[in-house]
């Protein structure tokens, strides 16, 4: 089940977050992870819309949209892999945002393939100052609400 973040699970969401970052990201120090976790927990999830899914009382997967726009963190155990969790976390961000856009090491793959498969396209490629690690920006568009007009306005003089 998906529902809003609440502040009790600040504690399980941090845990599920630096396992899996640090899982999904071989190719950085571990340490830059640690480092990172009190941004993450001060910052980052207290300025972010959050989403957790939920499994009989166990937090299983989250994601995080900050600015109403971008996709700060999506996460899921590692036991629930191929499940459609991450699917059911995207979707639901998708029906309410008609624009969406994330940042994704291209190292990895798993993600890269992920996001495709969701409709996100590669708009962009920079190195991490952090990480030096190759970052892709990808993107999606809601094309329906992107191309509606507002009932009532006049879209031609």
């Amino acid at each position: 089940m998906i529902r809003p973040y609440r502040d009790p699970d600040l504690a399980p969401l941090m845990q599920l977050w630096l396992k899996s970052t640090t899982l999904a990201h071989p190719f950085i120090r571990e340490d830059y992870w640690q480092e990172s976790t009190s941004a993450v927990r001060e910052i980052y999830i207290p300025q972010s819309q959050t989403w957790v899914y939920e499994e009989q009382g166990s937090l299983i997967g989250f994601i995080s949209v900050l600015e109403e726009r971008f996709i700060g963190a999506l996460f899921v155990e590692q036991a629930y892999y191929g499940k459609q969790i991450g699917t059911a976390l995207i979707q639901h961000v998708q029906a309410q945002y008609p624009l969406l856009s994330l940042e994704v090491y291209q190292q990895n793959t798993r993600a890269c393939r992920f996001y495709h498969k969701q409709g996100f396209v590669i708009v962009e490629e920079n190195v991490n100052q952090d990480t030096q690690a190759t970052a892709l920006i990808m993107q999606w568009t809601n094309e329906g609400a992107a191309n509606a007009t507002p009932s009532g306005s006049i879209d031609h003089l």
